[in-house]
């Protein structure tokens, strides 16, 4: 395989493992088990929000209101996993 297409894979695979890591985070503080009060939780979570709020933003704007339900992390996940698949099949065929 080529590295670049390796390498592109696999910031397309961390960035999957950010979004989960947000999601059990956010889960955490609304049930109330992690303490906001922290620094190092609210440190983490600050981090993993600024990572994630310019993909997910977006698709919270075009997504309809759904109540209390965000479901933008699972159509970036959908979309990541698009991309995986179009560069797995797709772009090897290209550079032949």
């Amino acid at each position: 395989m080529n590295p670049f297409l390796w390498l592109i894979l696999t910031i397309l695979d961390i960035y999957g493992w950010i979004l989960i890591a947000t999601i059990v985070v956010s889960w955490l503080i609304a049930f109330g088990i992690l303490n906001m009060q922290n620094p190092y939780a609210r440190q983490i979570n600050s981090a993993l929000r600024r990572l994630t709020e310019p993909v997910l933003g977006p698709i919270r704007r075009m997504l309809p209101d759904l109540g209390g339900l965000d479901f933008s992390p699972l159509v970036a996940f959908l979309g990541i996993q698009f991309l995986q698949y179009l560069i797995v099949y797709y772009v090897p065929r290209l550079l032949m």
